[in-house]
């Protein structure tokens, strides 16, 4: 299915081997690509590729303080997690990792887009949700989430948005970004015992939910399920970014959860069902996933959610994004109550 999927080679990270003590895959996406490729799913001709986010761009969220910032080893060595990063210069690093980091930015400001005219896309990166405009963190350097509602609503193509953050981290970059913003509607369902714990952030989330760790499958789709249409019918959105961490996967030491990977493919079908029959155009970036098994469960996800989608599209015709869906009143908003450790 072309002109939906954003991919670029320049996604994938190597610092002379210093990344491999960072539990990140770093050539995560071009694994995801491979396994789409084996089995018939996409060719390299269904791909979209997306320019490096430029200074523009990025001056549309980050700060000229924070930007600079990122020229200081030891502070891009603290940003990324990789200590032994601080004996890097600039010259080194930036066009190692930086740039493949804004290669992804752009490819989530691409699929914003995309998603505007067609009603959907994918970017088989980003989803730097640590990053605000002033501050990274947990190997998040450039707050594309943030970028891309910030640049569609400059250019009034979009009124309201939603970030439906269901990596299994706190998505502290843009709550941060977006604190007290009516037109943003934030919905995160993480583990509240894992980093980064940030208080001040919670303040802009106004859907939280907190799971206990080794939550498992049935527990995790019953909240899903009962939370996101409240959710929609709560924001009101006109656009849609899908965080899609896989780091919820039951053999991720980091995110600590307990979701199969079987899970993980009905709670991506769950969220682009809900979005795409409700017409909100909405764009997944990939976020977390800090096992082996990440990239191919990405791929087995997106090969489901590519065959619903087809079926959808032969059985209904594909909906314009822009014709308005028919919406009841919002109904008071039911927060599936929260699971502390």
């Amino acid at each position: 299915m072309s002109g939906h999927i954003i991919y670029h080679p320049r996604y994938n990270i190597s610092l002379c081997g210093l990344e491999k003590f960072h539990p990140f895959d770093t050539y995560k996406y071009a694994h995801i690509v491979q396994y789409l490729k084996d089995r018939g799913v996409i060719t390299d001709g269904d791909l979209l590729r997306p320019k490096q986010a430029s200074q523009q761009d990025l001056r549309s969220v980050h700060s000229c303080g924070y930007l600079c910032c990122l020229c200081c080893p030891c502070r891009f060595a603290k940003l990324t997690e990789v200590p032994a990063a601080c004996l890097c210069c600039w010259c080194c690093y930036d066009p190692m990792v930086l740039a493949p980091m804004r290669f992804a930015t752009g490819g989530t400001l691409l699929g914003g887009r995309i998603a505007l005219d067609t009603g959907w896309a994918i970017n088989l990166s980003g989803g730097y949700h640590h990053a605000s405009g002033t501050h990274g963190g947990g190997f998040c350097i450039y707050a594309d989430i943030s970028i891309v509602i910030r640049t569609l609503l400059n250019e009034k193509k979009i009124h309201k948005a939603l970030i439906i953050d269901l990596d299994a981290h706190q998505g502290n970059g843009p709550e941060r970004d977006f604190l007290g913003d009516p037109n943003i509607h934030i919905f995160d369902l993480y583990n509240g015992s894992i980093y980064p714990k940030d208080r001040y952030a919670k303040q802009a989330i106004k859907t939280r939910v907190e799971l206990q760790s080794g939550t498992r499958d049935k527990r995790y789709l019953d909240i899903l399920r009962t939370t996101l249409p409240e959710v929609f019918a709560e924001a009101r959105p006109d656009f849609v970014v899908y965080n899609a961490g896989t780091d919820i996967f039951e053999g991720d030491s980091l995110g600590a959860l307990g979701v199969s990977d079987e899970g993980i493919i009905a709670r991506d079908d769950i969220v682009f069902r809900e979005a795409l029959d409700r017409r909100t155009p909405i764009v997944m970036v990939l976020s977390g996933g800090y096992t082996k098994e990440s990239a191919m469960i990405v791929g087995r996800s997106i090969e489901n959610l590519l065959s619903k989608i087809r079926d959808r599209d032969q059985r209904l015709g594909p909906a314009p994004a822009s014709l308005p869906l028919s919406q009841p009143d919002p109904a008071p908003l039911m927060v599936a109550p929260p699971v502390r450790k």
